[in-house]
């Protein structure tokens, strides 16, 4: 490490995205592909190649923090520069994949996305494929394999929503669900807080399915519902940017980097990223899509199904803690994740010491939690992927750790915004 890195990672603890841009600023241009204009690494670079493959900050909590100790960044940018090798060869492959890609008139999916991941396996297996007399071949199968699976895509989902031979049936699918929507919550007032309580005490050490299978019974998710009904509710819960949840339009397109909050999309733009994911393979046919989302966005939480509704209330439950009373077993656990993040720490005790975007996060982090739960469990089900009681902790946990790394990352971008400016 050069001096001024020695220096940077003396005394006290150093914002772990610095240290990551200066380790990663001494790979020089092997690593362009994987790189910003900048220099330094994409944000998809670090969420899908540093985290998970090279850092690997669950068997390695020390580097897990939005500020690592002084005692570890060094250690930290080391494992960085000693996969210098393997990362440019990542980013040597990713040009072959995207060569190829063009070649196959592949439009559909972010290439980052699709594979940044199957890059870095070639380039841990096969090396450098400037070496390689196959790579072409190589490129060619990782294509067919992400690419050529059975099932719907975005472009069948427009074509058969904008036909007109379907489009005026659609239209009055629509129209009907919506005008025979039941009562919010059936009549209910609401879920029986007792039992959510028992089920969040117990769920991330001995999970019990049948308290589980009894707040299905009970229809507790869809008498959860009845609280989004109000004026302000929906938005209130990140869900939403409107007053009240309005009968969605069937759309036309959709932009993965501009889709409105879960109840404000279209039919089109809920079905867009599960079909650009690679787990399309799993769902029914466009026909079939189009329709169960149209009954779907109709229901309560604009769910189907009632154990994916449940989810919904236990996350709502779990998460309050965040930023209120601690209640529950789950909701301990949750705000220690949360509260041992540092840049978490600073914000709520030394609000100017952080940029206006990270306080509005960190004040923000129940909707942001509630907008990923509800996309995790709408996609579980579309691929009819039910949740068991012994998986349920995994899932509202790992929420959580999601928002916390987008989190980090547009805190990143917003510290290396604040040092140039």
């Amino acid at each position: 490490m050069t001096t001024g890195a020695r220096a940077a990672t003396a005394g006290t603890a150093s914002p772990r995205g610095l240290l990551i841009d200066r380790a990663w600023s001494r790979l020089g241009d092997a690593v362009a592909p994987l790189s910003n204009e900048a220099g330094r690494p994409l944000a998809r670079t670090v969420k899908l190649i540093l985290d998970p493959l090279v850092l690997r900050p669950v068997r390695h909590p020390e580097f897990a923090a939005g500020a690592v100790a002084a005692g570890h960044a060094e250690a930290l940018a080391d494992r960085i520069v000693e996969a210098g090798p393997v990362l440019a060869a990542t980013a040597a492959w990713f040009l072959v994949l995207k060569k190829a890609r063009r070649r196959a008139g592949i439009t559909d999916g972010n290439p980052q996305d699709l594979y940044f991941q199957r890059c870095y396996e070639l380039a841990t297996v096969h090396g450098d494929p400037r070496l390689s007399p196959n790579a072409a071949d190589r490129a060619g199968a990782v294509l067919a394999e992400v690419h050529d699976q059975d099932g719907p895509t975005v472009a069948g989902l427009r074509g058969f929503v904008t036909d007109p031979a379907h489009a005026p049936e659609l239209a009055r699918l629509l129209a009907e669900a919506w005008s025979d929507r039941p009562a919010p919550g059936g009549g209910a007032t609401g879920p029986h807080p007792t039992a959510v309580g028992d089920f969040l005490d117990t769920c991330a050490t001995k999970p019990d399915q049948a308290l589980f299978d009894v707040l299905v019974a009970r229809r507790v998710g869809a008498r959860g519902a009845a609280e989004l009904a109000g004026s302000g509710a929906a938005r209130a819960h990140g869900l939403s940017d409107r007053d009240r949840p309005e009968r969605p339009d069937l759309g036309e397109s959709a932009a993965k980097q501009h889709l409105p909050k879960p109840f404000d999309r279209s039919i089109v733009e809920r079905l867009f990223v599960p079909l650009t994911t690679a787990h399309r393979d799993a769902l029914d046919d466009v026909p079939a899509l189009v329709r169960q989302e149209i009954a779907r966005s109709a229901g309560p939480w604009q769910l189907a199904d009632e154990a994916g509704r449940v989810v919904l209330v236990l996350g709502r439950a779990a998460v309050a803690g965040l930023a209120g009373e601690v209640g529950c077993d789950a909701a301990v656990r949750l705000r220690g994740r949360w509260e041992r993040e540092a840049y978490v720490r600073r914000a709520l005790r030394m609000p100017s010491a952080v940029p206006e975007s990270v306080r509005a996060d960190v004040h923000g982090v129940r909707e942001a939690y509630l907008r990923r739960l509800w996309v995790r469990t709408h996609g579980r089900e579309l691929r009819r992927e039910t949740v068991p009681a012994d998986g349920l902790w995994d899932v509202l946990d790992g929420v959580l750790r999601s928002v916390i790394l987008d989190q980090r990352d547009r805190l990143r971008s917003a510290l290396e915004r604040r040092a140039a400016g």
